[in-house]
């Protein structure tokens, strides 16, 4: 495998599949600054920075080296801390977080500087502002433990204003001309990965290698699959990645449906929603962190079948069809219903993977809304997950749709609870008193660290409820800290009224 490491080209051929990018800078190369706090992709430490050639432009993106093979990785720039001052003074990134004071043990720093200079690179290349929000996302996925996050997002409101003296070493990496830009196209082209990581990008290829290599395990971002090897250390033998099949990657929207390969990531796809869907886009920046987001499938949360994942209730909610690809070519289409059969089991046979789902327009079209409780914004696992759908016609609900994740061992729809509201006019009160306690005999969630039963039983009711004061109007602030409450519904919601 071929790719540069900071500024020198690397040509490596002795790694095993699943030897991580952080074993590999830090073993392999001596390139300490990346540090491993959790194994896990939650913490930040080991964030790198990736570039490639996408569309004809180089981007930098996170992603968290503990759990990203280094294979993977093969035909792009990585970008370690190491490389940032490689001019002779410190990035925009490090001086802010100098002069905020942003630092303290300086264990996290690394990631966090990196995960900055990432915003601040490809903000300046694009000519956009860098606002709150922005840094804010940025730093989703990092954590800090001593410092504090205000100075760190000073740093990043003001790296900006320590730029005019600053010549980075990306200014020249990113610019049109780039002789990295035009060596990363040509790696990326020859790029077929190794005998141990295959990597496909087409499904001819794909099919060749799942022939030629049965025993194979696939992988797309790999933020849940290299779990099992950093955290109950098993070896992997061959993987074949499917990342880069082209057929798996995209996201089109047809006569009647948008279709989304099963290899887009989070990213791409709130990338894509931004002006189309902002309701999905509001969801997927819940979900997990920017690193992760910039490495996760759509198809490997779907097919990981994760009671807590939060994207297959979304796809309930929409009456998703799931077109699954057998080894041989041949397809067949299972509605998302049908698909999950138990906890972690699904109707996928050992031949089959997930190539893609197809969402109808007409009822992307509909109001819908999803709400995802968890004790943290950013970075963390659904308590209790609702995506909602209505349909309407002359002030009737003619289709209502309630799916829900993290209440039982598959996603599930409040069936009894969309009957009582179906058939009924947007306002009225007594068919939400209805569904509401349709709810609580039909749901039967369970207890664990993450929340008690009746604590998401209480929940589920209460996002019911935000739902149906959001379709007749009513704007309800869902960010914590700011509870809605109504006292018509209390003896319905007795031991929560906020959400």
């Amino acid at each position: 495998m071929k790719f540069i490491l900071n500024d020198e080209l690397i040509d490596e051929s002795t790694l095993p599949s699943d030897f991580t990018a952080l074993r590999y800078l830090r073993e392999k190369r001596g390139l300490t600054g990346t540090k491993e706090g959790c194994a896990s992709g939650d913490c930040g430490a080991c964030t790198l920075l990736v570039g490639a050639v996408e569309g004809g432009e180089l981007t930098y993106s996170t992603l968290n080296s503990c759990i990203t093979p280094m294979q993977a990785l093969a035909g792009k720039h990585v970008v370690s801390i190491e490389y940032l001052s490689k001019v002779g003074e410190l990035h925009p990134a490090q001086q802010a977080m100098v002069e905020s004071h942003g630092s303290q043990c300086g264990f996290c720093t690394p990631g966090f500087v990196l995960s900055l200079a990432g915003l601040y690179e490809n903000k300046q290349n694009a000519d956009q502002p860098i606002d709150r929000e922005a840094v804010c996302d940025a730093i989703s996925g990092n954590l800090c433990r001593c410092t504090g996050y205000r100075p760190i997002i000073d740093a990043g409101l003001s790296m900006i204003k320590v730029q005019e003296s600053k010549e980075t070493p990306f200014i020249e990496l990113m610019s049109k001309n780039s002789g990295i830009k035009v060596l990363l196209e040509n790696l990326q082209a020859d790029n077929r990965g190794s005998s141990n990581y295959l990597q496909p990008t087409d499904l001819e290829q794909l099919a060749h290698a799942l022939t030629s290599y049965p025993e194979a395990v696939l992988i797309a971002g790999g933020t849940d699959l290299m779990l099992e090897n950093t955290q109950r250390y098993r070896d992997f033998g061959t993987f074949i990645d499917v990342s880069c099949v082209s057929e798996l990657k995209h996201i089109h929207i047809g006569e009647s449906t948008l279709s989304v390969g099963a290899s887009v990531t989070y990213s791409e796809l709130e990338s894509f929603s931004k002006t189309l869907y902002p309701h999905i886009v509001a969801l997927l920046s819940r979900i997990a962190s920017r690193q992760i987001r910039n490495r996760g499938t759509i198809g490997g949360n779907v097919a990981n079948a994760s009671p807590i994942a939060d994207l297959p209730p979304l796809l309930l909610a929409f009456d998703a069809d799931i077109q699954l690809l057998k080894n041989d070519g041949s397809t067949r289409v299972v509605n998302i219903a049908d698909f999950y059969q138990g906890y972690k089991q699904t109707q996928l046979a050992d031949d089959e993977m997930i190539a893609s789902f197809d969402l109808p327009l007409d009822k992307l079209a509909q109001f819908h809304r999803f709400y995802k409780v968890s004790k943290r914004m950013e970075d963390d696992i659904s308590s209790v997950m609702l995506a909602v759908r209505f349909e309407e016609k002359d002030g009737v609900l003619t289709d209502v749709r309630l799916a829900f994740g993290g209440m039982a061992a598959t996603p599930i729809r409040g069936m009894k609870a969309e009957a009582a509201l179906q058939g009924k006019t947007l306002n009225d009160e007594q068919a939400l008193h209805q569904a509401i306690a349709a709810l609580r005999s039909e749901l039967t969630p369970m207890s664990d660290m993450r929340a008690s039963a009746e604590y998401r039983l209480d929940m589920a009711c209460n996002l019911v409820h935000k739902a149906w004061l959001e379709l007749n109007g009513t704007n309800v602030v869902t960010f914590s800290g700011h509870p809605f409450n109504d006292a018509s519904l209390s003896t319905d919601m007795e031991a929560s009224t906020h959400a």
